[in-house]
């Protein structure tokens, strides 16, 4: 259940502005001190358990874990003949690889700050952020060369460059480049002695884009990591229903891992020494060959990859049957769900952001809930989540105070735990709107049930505000989406001179027969959900209007920013407001 006050936790009274600020921690006594929670750490149980355990990248690289652990320690010598030292900033712009996997634990385990920049943003931000974090050193795959060497004059920050490529480059480095990152591996040692220091060490960086201003930059601990690791690992491993986590799970990541440690899961694997599987490039024919061949049992993606896997003609003889797959960034709508278990694919929704690590909730079922049909149980993990352990709530007013459970008392989620982003990189005015009262405000409209379950009922700016009263656009989009023909639909608050504002609705129809289908029957499937009091009466002021696409964010979740800017310079108008009495 969630917490009943917001007393504050005994947290810093200044939120940090920089990472050396934020790696101030505790002076033990050299005597009886405990041993560091650092991610080097992660590596002794794998190299024991399972040293012949594969790592394998688009079937192009086999590693084994023993094989693996010495190319980190190469790559550990590799960074300190750059002259990475601890607290330099090391900035990654590669795919999902075995590579990425190598600098997630390399870089941090010197003590230097691994940066995993988002290539998706835009060209600006890209330089923005790489700017910001003062990455001294770029590993850059051969797809993002050319972006680099038209903005080399943007990064003057940046003193060194490595090329990742999926061959061997021979002869010698490509000019402004140190080297190749096999050939520099190949000529390093393979010996290398970690240090160890503060768990309260910086290890990663990353940047969230908001709705406005440049992207903000969060920062994690070896032992926030540590921690992450091991609690999400628990919670999915002791939670039968509906997906649980065992050491004979093979695992292919489809989140992008620049966004938020992939969600943290390459960790997990790794700490448990399971098979692993590296996609690179999305490419849905390479991406439907690996799953054939190697029948991924875990993985973990948005609902636009959920949907791609169901719809795409590369994956139309994939048997998903063993598949376990998470599922974040935005809800699963009904429809969605049930095509995913259609094709055998076992859904468990997962909740938190970039400033959370970023998991802080599952949907698991209980036991006391386990009596429930297959259908309701498949609607509670896809649309309700339980908080992880040693993850704190409270659902509270625009004063600040708590209020109780139940669907009629939605407000913000606010959050404390172990985990959680100290703010900010160098922005203190924004890291303090962020931790207000000893608490990390989410933004996130949301409710607790009696059974303790958090739902996600919206954003706060996301939320229509219809003459007074709120009504959630994801309850919308998902009367929307229970239409046979809608394949996808996004929902946001208009102007409007009577009601303050009212619902604008984009959709995107499922192709063949169905495409017929016109915005006025979709207003008239609005009414009859509102007859039968499935959704809010004020929905049958929606207009709709159908598209051929969504804008997405860098991550793949629909971007409702652009959405807004798209409608204002839009000339198309859209399908008038039926009446309401």
């Amino acid at each position: 259940m969630p917490h009943p006050s917001l007393d504050p936790l005994p947290c810093p009274p200044v939120v940090p502005s920089s990472l050396a600020d934020a790696e101030a921690g505790t002076n033990y006594p050299v005597a009886g001190r405990p041993s560091p929670l650092l991610l080097k750490y992660l590596l002794d149980r794998p190299l024991a358990w399972a040293p012949d355990q594969q790592i394998i990248y688009r079937d192009l690289k086999i590693l084994t874990y023993r094989s693996f652990f010495e190319r980190v320690r190469r790559l550990a010598n590799v960074l300190t003949r750059l002259g990475i030292e601890r607290g330099d900033r090391v900035g990654v712009l590669d795919y999902d690889s075995h590579r990425y996997l190598e600098l997630y634990f390399a870089v941090p385990m010197i003590g230097a700050v691994l940066h995993t920049v988002n290539v998706r943003l835009a060209p600006d931000q890209v330089c923005f952020t790489i700017a910001h974090a003062e990455d001294k050193v770029l590993f850059i795959h051969t797809d993002f060369v050319p972006f680099v060497e038209e903005r080399n004059s943007r990064l003057p920050v940046v003193q060194q460059r490595v090329l990742l490529c999926d061959e061997t480059v021979p002869g010698e480095p490509k000019p402004g480049f140190a080297g190749e990152y096999e050939s520099l591996l190949d000529s390093s040692p393979a010996e290398f002695s970690f240090p160890d220091f503060e768990e309260s060490t910086v290890a990663t960086l990353f940047y969230t884009t908001g709705t406005t201003g440049d992207p903000k930059g969060v920062f994690f601990t070896h032992r926030q990591i540590v921690l992450h690791t091991f609690v999400v690992g628990f919670t999915l491993a002791t939670g039968r229903q509906p997906v649980d986590l065992s050491t004979d799970d093979v695992y292919l990541p489809l989140t992008p891992m620049f966004h938020a440690h992939a969600w943290g899961v390459p960790y997990i694997a790794t700490a448990l020494g399971l098979k692993q599987i590296y996609p690179g490039r999305f490419e849905p024919n390479t991406l439907a060959n690996l799953i054939t061949k190697h029948q991924p049992t875990l993985s973990h993606g948005v609902p636009t990859i959920l949907r791609t896997l169901l719809q795409h003609p590369a994956f139309r003889n994939v048997n998903f049957s063993q598949l376990k797959m998470l599922i974040g960034g935005s809800a699963v709508t009904e429809d969605l769900g049930r095509a995913a278990r259609a094709r055998g694919i076992r859904l468990v929704s997962g909740y938190g952001m970039s400033e959370t690590c970023p998991v802080v909730a599952f949907g698991q079922v209980k036991p006391s809930l386990s009596k429930l049909d297959p259908e309701a149980q498949a609607d509670l993990v896809c649309r309700a989540t339980l908080l992880t352990p040693l993850v704190r709530a409270a659902i509270v007013d625009g004063q600040g105070r708590t209020l109780p459970p139940g669907q009629e008392h939605p407000g913000e989620l606010v959050l404390q735990g172990p985990w959680l982003t100290q703010g900010y990189y160098k922005d203190p005015e924004l890291s303090q709107q962020l931790w207000r009262d000893g608490w990390l405000h989410t933004g996130d409209v949301a409710t607790f049930d009696p059974e303790g379950y958090l739902r996600i009922t919206d954003r706060i700016k996301d939320v229509i505000k219809i003459g007074g009263e709120w009504i959630s656009s994801l309850e919308l989009e998902n009367a929307l989406n229970q239409h046979p023909a809608v394949g996808e639909a996004a929902v946001i608050g208009v102007p409007d001179p009577k009601w303050g504002e009212r619902p604008h609705a984009q959709v995107v129809l499922l192709d063949g027969p169905r495409s017929k289908v016109t915005s006025r029957d979709l207003v008239t499937h609005l009414h009859q959900c509102v007859d039968r009091g499935s959704i809010h009466k004020r929905a049958i002021l929606t207009s709709i209007q159908i598209v051929e696409s969504l804008p997405r964010t860098t991550v793949g979740k629909l971007d409702k920013k652009a959405l807004r800017a798209q409608l204002l310079n839009a000339s198309a108008k859209p399908v008038p407001p039926a009446p309401v009495d």
